[in-house]
């Protein structure tokens, strides 16, 4: 009887991805996975502390944990992930129960762990992480996630992740080129590129030349990447964007203010100017691009007058979607000690009057796009109706369409019927 896993994961892309590695890893070593973590012989949290929020989950969700060591002290408890990296042995003290400990940075000591190995705790930066390819376990048979690259080199004034994931590191293009392949081989279709600042990727190439080795691989459909930071957008890439038939027509391109006082308070290193400039060139090289955001509001020392900015800069730039968080301070982020700090209902105020006008603005969009016709990939049925399949456009908008005998991972031509908020619906051309 094979060994049981549970796994439970906080956080974003990258984290998911760095969870289908531990259970890649896990499957080598006789593990399958469990949804109960009763069951299991061991239990992961792989952990994210970009927000507070999510912090606070984490441990909630080790506290109850604690219940099933103590009916089964022989299950063995790991916590993994970025607040595994920034407190270290102090969850030791906070829970003696739990056996081992590691960070984003060190995922390949897993296989140690559970072999055996007298190892507690596993923490250190580790340069040669971009050289290591682990084995993964993919959620999905059609869409997969690559890393292209680990860290960030920003140092945003609230942001955590260069002190918990590192310093930038770029994995050579041809372990990045060979992953694809061997995707593509598999059947797989979409491929989407992760790194903090996808960017300012380079090894023996840069982001564009990626982009355009990886435009070659037969059998891949589709390529996209995230995340962008502004201030690294070259012309370059707009070009790859453009030109390249695989790279599809959408980026996300967090902002996170559009106060030029607040953009320098957070060390974005770049100006609205800056940022509107490049929407433009965006926009004008590449027609019908899907451009979604992030905002933080309530930052320290943010007046009212730098939230209208950020408001006013919603309403010009009209993204297609939009995260919009309240501003969570971080230990160890150079806002933590920020005087200025505001209070819970205004910055709630100015969070709800943000997602208002997102709102109008994504439903006003989405229903231009009534009377069209887009390119979608099936990815199977709706989660709300399985009476319908559900899909993407090549601007990653979500289209339901009703079902019909095909394949998952097909390319079909829709004719939008109905845009709604999150959503579009459409009648398939190709029945």
């Amino acid at each position: 009887m094979s060994k049981k896993v549970y796994l439970k994961t906080w956080g974003c892309q990258m984290n998911v991805h760095d969870s289908e590695k531990m259970l890649g890893i896990l499957k080598e070593e006789g593990y399958s996975q469990s949804d109960n973590p009763f069951h299991a012989d061991l239990i992961i949290l792989n952990t994210c502390s970009i927000r507070e929020k999510a912090e606070r989950k984490f441990y909630s969700e080790l506290g109850r944990i604690k219940a099933y060591k103590n009916k089964r002290p022989d299950i063995n408890i790991a916590v993994a992930g970025c607040i595994a990296q920034k407190e270290g042995r102090a969850i030791f003290k906070k829970a003696s129960y739990v056996d081992f400990i590691f960070g984003p940075q060190n995922i390949h000591i897993l296989k140690d762990f559970v072999s055996g190995t007298n190892l507690h705790i596993s923490t250190e930066e580790n340069p040669r992480i971009a050289e290591t390819d682990l084995p993964v376990k993919r959620a999905d048979s059609i869409k997969a996630w690559i890393t292209i690259m680990y860290g960030c080199n920003n140092f945003c004034s609230y942001c955590i992740v260069p002190y918990t994931r590192g310093r930038e590191r770029s994995r050579p293009s041809k372990n990045i080129l060979s992953e694809a392949e061997e995707l593509a081989s598999k059947g797989y279709k979409e491929i989407t590129l992760l790194g903090q600042n996808v960017n300012s990727y380079k090894y023996d190439t840069d982001f564009p030349g990626l982009l355009r080795k990886l435009n070659r691989v037969g059998g891949l459909e589709r390529i996209r990447f995230i995340t962008s930071h502004p201030k690294d957008l070259s012309d370059e890439l707009i070009d790859a964007i453009f030109g390249l038939p695989k790279v599809c027509e959408h980026i996300h391109l967090p902002i996170q203010s559009g106060s030029d006082n607040i953009l320098r308070l957070m060390r974005r290193g770049y100006t609205y100017a800056d940022y509107i400039k490049k929407v433009s060139r965006l926009r004008e090289k590449v027609p019908g691009i899907a451009i979604t955001s992030d905002v933080i509001t309530g930052f320290p020392g943010e007046s009212h007058a730098d939230h209208v900015l950020t408001l006013k800069a919603i309403k010009e730039i009209e993204f297609d979607g939009l995260f919009a968080f309240k501003f969570s301070k971080r230990p160890g982020t150079k806002t933590f000690d920020m005087e200025g700090c505001l209070n819970e209902k205004i910055k709630s105020e100015r969070l709800s009057e943000i997602l208002s006008i997102q709102d109008r603005i994504t439903s006003r969009k989405n229903r231009l796009l009534e009377g069209t016709k887009q390119e979608i990939m099936i990815g199977g049925y709706s989660d709300t109706d399985k009476e319908k399949l559900t899909g993407r456009t090549r601007t990653n908008k979500i289209v339901n369409v009703p079902k019909f005998k095909i394949e998952r991972g097909s390319l079909i031509i829709v004719e939008i019927t109905k845009g709604k908020q999150h959503s579009l619906e459409a009648i398939s051309l190709e029945k």
